[in-house]
């Protein structure tokens, strides 16, 4: 036994050292992470064999690592993508909900992002589509550690179009000079276009969100080109507008799921267009990386996706949905794969516990680069499961409260291994208009996952199950928390002004502004930093 003992260490030391001597071995691989929003684990084919509409990804899935207990740091957006960017969870990076068009300020500037170390580290850095961590100021992508950024600064149907696509309730177009202002409609935005921007200049106003996905696409091509050609590793974060609420989507693209399948279909069709770009510049050499957002938006109905197994049922029982905004797994539980040739084995099953949270540490070990100082990140470098030399990811992983019930960013939901133990509970708004109420559980409500993925029956407390388990996650549970209270947390700031909402021409009816599309690609800083479309 000693000498097998012995021999398990020698191999794990050799393995650590190839880890650790990767980056100066390889060259610095380049990064692609791909967001979606609002995506459900169900809505990837390899994930669930009803969906039928993802053909690239479950591709991606057969060549590279599938995901299957992967998670989101956040259960909505800004939230979400802040632990993303930080590797630090809304409590300890200061964001814990939604910013708005009038928000001053965004994701803290004491925070480092994951485009500021790698740039620090010799990569060329983009981002590309929706952004939601604030526009004013220097909390514009361009002052976080992107050189480029091209995109949307918020969620699709923050804005007014001329192409609204589809929403429930259905919003209307933009206002022209010859028509009158109209009465407000609820949940939808008249008054202000939503703006697409080029770096710092807004180059359209309001956006065509008929052609968005086709210029997300060539826009990220350009990038890895440029990037190539300049001889620098690259880092690029996709966040894609899909599945939010679907854009006005090509009748090309028409599925048996109706609107949402068609959208489903051309956001699968643009991940495609972006692995043969990153594979046409040295297959092997670019670590892709795809994962949701957060669950899907249930109140969308139709128009939204697909949970898979992880109903809820329990909160399901007592009314609203269990899904976005939510603390159960089909608001965090998220579809997540990885590749890249020659390095992630294909055709692999990952069962471990992962998060969006370890996507920072993970690329920045791979880039060969080090952590920021003086803070605690809630992220793990994974890449030994990445190279399929493990399968162990998080002993305990924290899910902040996004909406649903609690405050915002609070922890009182918290995964052990196969235990999950609630704290608070509560329903976001559902499809039939139900909103479950916040409950507070003193002792927590524990579900055992493996048994009870559907999260329907939690265990009686006073079974000998729930006994044995709850010294642990009340112990988990606290350390957490202390561990949190003494960390160097930061405050984001959510004060609000109108005169901060994105604006090419404040003189025409809802800021209406185009630049021909020709000449916005070749607006450089100069030209940009002049123009009259600025608007920080």
């Amino acid at each position: 036994m000693r000498t097998l003992s012995l021999l398990a260490v020698l191999v794990l030391t050799v393995a650590l050292a190839g880890l650790s001597a990767l980056p100066a071995a390889y060259g610095q691989p380049n990064f692609i992470v791909i967001l979606a929003d609002d995506v459900g684990w169900g809505d990837l084919g390899a994930n669930w064999a009803e969906t039928k509409e993802t053909p690239h990804l479950d591709e991606l899935a057969a060549e590279g690592m599938r995901f299957v207990d992967f998670h989101s740091a956040a259960s909505t957006c800004s939230p979400s993508r802040a632990s993303l960017l930080t590797g630090r969870l809304g409590a300890r990076n200061g964001v814990t909900h939604n910013f708005a068009i009038t928000s001053v300020g965004g994701l803290p500037l004491n925070e480092t992002t994951l485009a500021e170390v790698l740039r620090e580290a010799g990569y060329s850095t983009g981002a590309i589509g929706k952004w939601h961590l604030g526009h004013h100021g220097h909390h514009h992508p361009n002052f976080r550690g992107f050189d480029y950024y091209f995109g949307i600064p918020y969620s699709n149907d923050m804005g007014c179009t001329d192409t609204p696509g589809y929403n429930l309730p259905p919003c209307p177009s933009c206002p022209r000079h010859n028509v009158a202002a109209r009465v407000t409609t609820k949940d939808c935005y008249t008054e202000v276009a939503l703006p697409l921007f080029e770096n710092v200049t807004i180059v359209q106003q309001p956006v065509n969100l008929s052609s968005l996905a086709a210029r997300y696409a060539e826009e990220a091509s350009r990038f890895i080109q440029r990037a190539s050609d300049s001889g620098r590793p690259f880092f690029l974060y996709l966040a894609l507008a899909h599945m939010h609420v679907p854009l006005d989507v090509p009748l090309p693209h028409a599925s048996g799921r109706g609107i949402y399948g068609a959208s489903l279909s051309e956001m699968d069709a643009l991940v495609g267009q972006i692995k043969k770009a990153a594979d046409g510049h040295g297959k092997g050499n670019t670590l892709l990386w795809f994962a949701g957002d957060n669950g899907p938006w249930a109140q969308k109905c139709e128009l939204a996706g697909r949970v898979g197994p992880f109903v809820g049922a329990w909160q399901r029982q007592r009314g609203g949905s269990s899904a976005k905004q939510t603390t159960w797994e089909g608001g965090h539980r998220v579809p997540a794969l990885a590749y890249w040739p020659g390095h992630i084995p294909a055709k692999q099953t990952s069962r471990a516990l992962l998060s969006t949270l370890d996507i920072f540490p993970t690329l920045v070990a791979l880039a060969g680069a080090t952590l920021p100082p003086n803070r605690r990140f809630d992220g793990l470098d994974v890449s030994p499961v990445l190279f399929g030399w493990s399968d162990v990811g998080h002993k305990v992983l924290l899910h902040p409260n996004s909406g649903a019930a609690g405050r915002d960013g609070g922890i009182e939901t918290l995964r052990l291994a196969q235990y999950k133990a609630f704290y608070t509970t509560g329903g976001a708004k559902a499809c039939d208009g139900s909103i479950g109420p916040a409950e507070h559980h003193q002792p927590p409500l524990i579900f055992n996952l493996d048994r009870d993925i559907q999260e329907q029956e939690p265990l009686d407390v006073a079974s000998r199950e729930y006994q044995a388990v709850l010294p642990a996650i009340s112990r988990a549970y606290a350390q957490a928390l202390e561990d949190i209270a003494t960390d160097n947390v930061s405050v984001a700031d959510y004060s609000k002004d109108p005169a901060v909402i994105p604006c090419c021409n404040a003189q025409h009816v809802a800021c209406r502004c185009q630049v021909p599309e020709n000449h916005a690609s070749m607006l450089d800083c100069d030209v940009e930093r002049r123009t009259t479309r600025l608007c920080l």
